[in-house]
């Protein structure tokens, strides 16, 4: 008996308890250096028409946050979920993963 009191009492302090959410990664082009902080990048997703099955492309752009200016026009980068930081930036840029070419 003392054993599912036990189990009762530790499922109603892990409801109280805050969850932890997983944040979105995404993985797009930086099209956009020409503000401060902040890089606009573009985001491509690919999926197949319900009833036709032909193959489509979303893009979306996104606004990331860019603490250090170091990321240029593009480079491949990921981005993260983030806490609002403007009226339209909410995601902040983690990781670079392939550097644009050069002419």
């Amino acid at each position: 008996m003392t054993t599912a009191a036990e189990a009762a009492a530790a499922s109603a302090s892990a409801k109280g308890d805050r969850a932890k959410t997983r944040k979105r990664k995404l993985t797009g082009i930086v099209v956009s250096d020409k503000m401060t902080k902040t890089r606009v990048v573009l985001v491509e997703r690919r999926f197949s028409h319900l009833k036709y099955g032909k193959f489509l492309t979303a893009r979306k752009k996104y606004k990331a946050h860019d603490e250090n200016n170091e990321f240029k026009t593009g480079d491949r980068v990921v981005i993260v979920e983030h806490r609002p930081l403007s009226r339209e930036k909410r995601w902040k840029i983690i990781k670079l993963l392939e550097r644009a070419q050069e002419a």
